[in-house]
């Protein structure tokens, strides 16, 4: 690692210096006009249902990626951490299951389904950065997704008749916007802080940001892909 750990101070957390330096891309994800739909409830009906089986592949991937994340720890707290996620992914699994067949997607289809390019490229982006680097350039690689929709429910919940009943997707803003996700995102930006606290120099911030910036830019990707049922 070159250079002196960074400090801090006048800088913010790493998380928040990172969206500060990709603000455009970062914008163009979070106010993805997928997610304007979602959150006034106009988002057609089979994009949503398009969106939910990538979703669920792409959740194979990240538990993936979480296991790599085991093996990059450079200690037991970090594989632990990184375990956690694995467990959490698959927990949700089932979850996410039981939430597409509400959609009429059973468990038999979603295995049938092929991943969209749209997944390819990011899931494999994210996988690919942590076999290239360290844990440190995987949790940032990770962090868009796992924080990024943290921050998306909470923004949608907000907005007036995001959770009313007449919107079809308020179940899935509340998941988002509840406790127990915002808990998860929480553990996960704090995994990413406590790794930048023994990885991070000044002069490896610019080669971060540019891991963040694209991740961000394949999750603008992954909305776009689920609004116009790309394959």
């Amino acid at each position: 690692m070159s250079g002196s750990p960074l400090s801090n101070h006048n800088g913010g957390d790493l998380f928040e210096r990172l969206k500060a330096a990709t603000a455009s891309d970062w914008d163009a994800y979070v106010d993805h006009p997928f997610v304007r739909g979602l959150g006034d409830g106009t988002l057609p009906v089979e994009s949503f249902r398009h969106y939910l089986a990538q979703d669920y592949l792409f959740l194979i991937q990240f538990a993936r990626a979480y296991a790599l994340a085991v093996f990059k720890g450079d200690t037991l707290a970090e594989m632990r951490q990184a375990a956690s996620g694995v467990s959490a992914i698959l927990d949700e699994m089932s979850l996410h299951v039981r939430l597409c067949e509400g959609w009429g997607l059973t468990a038999a289809e979603l295995e049938t389904v092929p991943e969209a390019r749209a997944t390819v490229a990011y899931t494999r982006y994210v996988i690919d950065t942590g076999l290239r680097g360290d844990l440190l350039d995987l949790q940032v690689a990770l962090a868009p997704c796992v924080v990024g929709y943290a921050e998306i429910g909470a923004t949608l919940a907000a907005r007036p008749g995001a959770l009313d009943a007449g919107n079809p997707y308020r179940d899935w803003i509340a998941e988002y916007a509840g406790e127990g996700y915002r808990e998860v995102a929480r553990r996960s930006r704090a995994a990413l802080e406590a790794s930048a606290a023994v990885r991070l120099s000044e002069a490896r911030f610019d080669r971060l940001a540019g891991i963040f910036r694209q991740a961000t830019r394949l999750e603008a990707d992954f909305w776009q892909m689920g609004l116009t049922r790309a394959d």
